[in-house]
């Protein structure tokens, strides 16, 4: 007996898990397949939408159209008076013509006497066709700014001739409001201007000096040889 050898026996429990590894290998590869089994069911067990399936659409409120407003009413057009033009915003043709026509009379001025910028567009049976007023436009210590003015109240356009004569002075210079200007000739005491352009039927012109040590006062003022008025 003491010649033979015992065969010695394999471990159990824990301890025989531990001494062979393959049984835990096993196991796990066993756990894996029970997942990916489980996995496979619980995938199936859904129901995915069909290819080309849309999700359904979301309700769209209807516009709301509001019908434009109507006018109950429309005002009628303003009545059209006779002889009044629709675009006019004057006075009747008739009514604007006779407001249009020269007064037969010159208007007076502030001493009574006729002014010289409001004449009649035809001069009246012996008057003359260029008719003159003098004046003083300004006066200073030693000399002043004189003036003519004139108004052709012929039917056609014509040229004039200024004549003035003063009791002693001295011309400085003389000149015409808006118009070119014309040709000066000096003699003793005083000057003769004619003009340079002809003024048109109705149509007024003036003509300025400046008189040094000089009464305000001409001995003599005529325009075409007519006496002119304002002396």
């Amino acid at each position: 007996m003491s010649g033979m050898r015992r065969v010695p026996r394999p471990p159990h429990g824990p301890v025989a898990i531990a001494t062979s590894p393959w049984i835990v290998v096993g196991a796990g590869v066993v756990v894996m397949v029970v997942l990916l089994i489980v996995a496979l069911g619980a995938y199936r067990g859904r129901s995915p939408a069909p290819d080309g399936a849309q999700p359904p659409a979301l309700p769209v409120p209807s516009a709301v159209v509001v019908a434009p407003s109507v006018p109950t009413s429309v005002p009628s057009p303003a009545p059209v008076l006779p002889g009044i033009s629709g675009r006019a915003n004057g006075l009747p043709p008739s009514a604007a013509a006779g407001s249009a026509s020269p007064s037969a009379e010159p208007t007076a001025g502030p001493t009574g006497k006729p002014a010289a910028t409001l004449s009649p567009s035809r001069a009246a049976p012996g008057q003359p066709a260029m008719i003159g007023r003098y004046r003083v436009v300004q006066s200073f210590d030693g000399g002043f700014i004189g003036e003519v003015a004139m108004v052709n109240t012929s039917t056609r356009s014509r040229g004039w001739t200024v004549r003035l004569e003063f009791a002693g002075g001295r011309l400085v210079t003389s000149w015409v409001e808006g118009v070119p200007q014309g040709t000066i000739r000096q003699f003793d005491d005083g000057f003769t201007y004619v003009s340079g352009v002809d003024v048109s039927p109705g149509g007024s012109v003036s003509l300025r000096f400046h008189m040094e040590r000089a009464p305000t006062t001409p001995r003599e003022c005529t325009v075409d040889g007519t006496r002119c008025n304002g002396l």
